[in-house]
């Protein structure tokens, strides 16, 4: 039984749906968190309606969040319980996508999955494993969960942008390469990266660029 993910959205400038930037916000935040990217974005994406769901489940670690798995070092929960979360967290993602593609009349190749921390992982986690490929994927401060099975798992393989700070002490930036090195081991043709100077675990101006210039050169602006 998949949940409903409720979702905040910033429709088209222009009026007119060509292409959708789903954000995927981290553990412990909500939709809202990475929608208000959508306003220095959509200026130079007029014709993308940009939309963020809240994950499925409410923080065990922020009781005013929402999280797409328990995350065991933070919230104690067992490794078990945060393999069953994400599984089902799956099901929900992939049920969100389907029906946002049918609502709103897009094609798989006029989507992109902007992706944050835990919703980075997500992010690589579900695209390549659905039938078509999207556009493709901006994976901030995140990280590439089970790169042992991508190879055999991987269903098709989109673009994909790999941004991070290089003090980020929530996800260790050493992530970005060992997923680069795992996409690419898996045939992924496209794997771009971007290191964040001085920066965090965040999104900064610089990152936030390549981003743009990324999915306007993928969405074919």
């Amino acid at each position: 039984m998949t949940r409903v993910l409720n979702a905040g959205r910033k429709e088209p400038l222009s009026g007119e749906t060509r292409s959708v930037v789903v954000f995927l916000h981290g553990y412990g935040a909500n939709g809202a968190d990475l929608l208000g990217l959508a306003d220095p974005l959509s200026e130079h994406m007029p014709d993308t309606l940009f939309v963020a769901p809240d994950a499925p489940e409410h923080c065990a670690g922020s009781p005013m969040g929402f999280q797409w798995f328990p995350i065991p070092w933070i919230d104690g929960s067992s490794e078990e319980e945060s393999q069953r979360g994400m599984q089902a967290a799956v099901e929900d993602l992939n049920a969100f996508l389907d029906a946002l593609m049918v609502d709103e009349d897009i094609l798989p190749e006029q989507v992109v999955l902007f992706g944050f921390s835990q919703g980075t992982m997500m992010s690589l986690h579900v695209a390549p494993r659905r039938e078509d490929a999207i556009a493709g994927v901006v994976a901030f401060s995140g990280r590439l969960l089970e790169p042992e099975l991508l190879t055999d798992e991987a269903i098709s393989r989109m673009p994909i942008l790999l941004v991070h700070g290089d003090q980020d002490d929530v996800v260790p930036v050493k992530a970005l390469p060992e997923a680069a090195e795992a996409l690419q081991k898996a045939n992924f043709k496209e794997v771009y990266a971007h290191i964040q100077k001085g920066t965090a675990h965040g999104i900064a101006p610089d990152g936030l660029s390549v981003a743009l210039a990324f999915m306007r050169d993928k969405l074919s602006f």
